[in-house]
C-alpha cells in the first residue's frame, strides 16, 4: 500500500481555501480483507471477459449481417456498445484494486470515472426506453412500424440518448469541484459515484443534492414510467389477440427486453432508496451498487444471445466453422 499523501489546496477564494484531496481511497467491499479481495479478482476478470466478448460479439454480428439492420437490432447494438464501455470504465479498475491492494485514485480521475458511470447509465436507460417504444410500435401498430422507425429516426434516437446522457451529467464534476473535502477521503465502493463523493465534503451540498435528485427523477424516473406505460399498452394489445398462439408469440418478442429492464432498474431503484433512506454507507449499499453496474453488461448479451434466433444461429455457425 502506498503511503498517503497530504491534501493540497485546489484554489484560494476570498473566504478561505477550497481544499481538494490529491486522491481518494477506494475501499472495495467493506469488511473483506486483502486475501478475500485478491481471490475475488479472478471471478471479476471472468465477468469482464464475458461482458467484453459477449457485447462485442453482438455488435459485430449486427454490423456484419445486413438483414439484422433493423430498428430492434440497431437498438440492441447501442445497448451492447453502452454496456461494453460501461464495463471497461468500472471493471479493470476494480480488478486492479482487488489484485494489488492499491486503493488510491486521483481526484480528477475519480471525477472522470464518476461522470462516465452516470452518463453511460443514463444512455442505457434511454436505449431501454427506445427498445420499449420499438416493441410497442411493432405489437400495437405493426402496419406503421416501417414508416415510424426508419433508419434516420433510429439514428436520431441514438444521438438524442448520447446527448442527453452527457449534457445532463456534465455539471456533476464541476459542482463537486466547488466543494471542500476536509473530512476523511475514503470512498466506500470499488468505484466513484456522485453520492459517495458528495458525502465526503465538509461544505454545503444542497446544490449537489437537488441537482442529483433532479437528474435521477427526470432521466431514470421518467424513462421507467414510459417503459411501464408502454408495457401496459403492449399487454392490453396482446390480450386482445384472438389466437393464444399469436399472443404468446407477440409477447415472447418482449422477454429479452423485459429481462434487460429488470436487471437495470431493480438494482438502480434499490440503490437510490438505500442511499436516501439509510444512514452511513453499509455493505448493502456496496452490494447494490456492484449489482447495478456489473450485472447488466454480463447478463444482457447472454439473454439476447439465447432469446434472439438470428444472433444465436450466427454464434453457432461461427463455432461450427472453427470446429470443422
Amino acid at each position: 500500500m502506498q503511503k498517503p499523501r497530504l491534501l493540497i489546496p485546489a484554489m484560494t477564494v476570498p473566504n478561505g481555501t477550497l481544499v481538494h484531496p490529491a486522491y481518494f481511497l477506494l475501499v472495495g467491499i467493506p469488511g473483506l480483507g486483502p486475501n478475500t479481495h485478491f481471490w475475488l479478482a479472478f471471478p471479476l476478470c471472468c465477468m469482464y471477459a464475458l461482458a467484453t466478448l459477449g457485447n462485442l460479439a453482438v455488435v459485430l454480428i449486427i454490423r456484419v449481417e445486413r438483414h439484422l439492420h433493423e430498428p430492434m437490432y440497431l437498438f440492441l447494438a447501442m445497448l451492447s456498445t453502452t454496456d461494453l464501455v460501461l464495463s471497461s470504465v468500472t471493471m479493470p479498475r476494480m480488478v486492479s484494486l482487488f489484485l494489488t491492494g492499491v486503493q488510491e485514485i486521483e481526484f480528477n480521475a475519480c471525477l472522470a470515472q464518476m461522470f462516465l458511470i452516470h452518463a453511460l447509465s443514463a444512455m442505457e436507460s434511454a436505449v431501454l426506453l427506445a427498445m420499449a417504444f420499438d416493441r410497442f410500435v411493432a405489437i400495437c401498430h405493426p402496419l406503421r412500424y416501417a414508416s415510424v422507425l426508419t433508419g434516420p429516426t433510429v439514428a436520431k434516437i441514438g444521438l438524442a440518448a448520447l446527448t442527453r446522457g452527457f449534457v445532463l451529467f456534465l455539471p456533476l464534476p464541476f459542482i463537486l469541484k466547488r466543494l471542500s473535502y476536509c473530512r476523511k477521503h475514503t470512498v466506500t465502493h470499488s468505484f466513484c459515484l456522485h453520492q459517495d463523493i458528495m458525502k465526503l465534503s465538509c461544505t454545503d451540498t444542497t446544490v449537489n443534492v437537488v441537482y442529483g435528485l433532479f437528474i435521477i427523477l427526470s432521466v431514470m424516473g421518467v424513462d421507467s414510467l414510459f417503459i411501464g406505460f408502454s408495457y401496459i399498452l403492449i399487454l392490453r394489445a396482446v390480450l386482445e389477440l384472438s389466437s393464444q398462439g399469436a399472443a404468446l408469440k407477440a409477447f415472447n418478442t418482449c422477454i429479452s427486453h423485459l429481462c434487460a429492464v429488470l436487471v437495470f432498474y431493480v438494482p438502480l431503484i434499490g440503490l437510490s432508496v438505500v442511499h436516501r433512506l439509510s444512514g452511513p454507507t453499509s455493505l448493502l449499499h456496496v452490494v447494490m451498487a456492484n449489482i447495478y453496474l456489473l450485472l447488466p453488461p454480463v447478463v444482457n448479451p447472454i439473454v439476447y444471445g439465447a432469446k434472439t434466433k438470428e444472433i444465436r444461429s450466427r454464434v453457432f455457425h461461427i463455432f461450427s466453422q472453427k470446429g470443422s
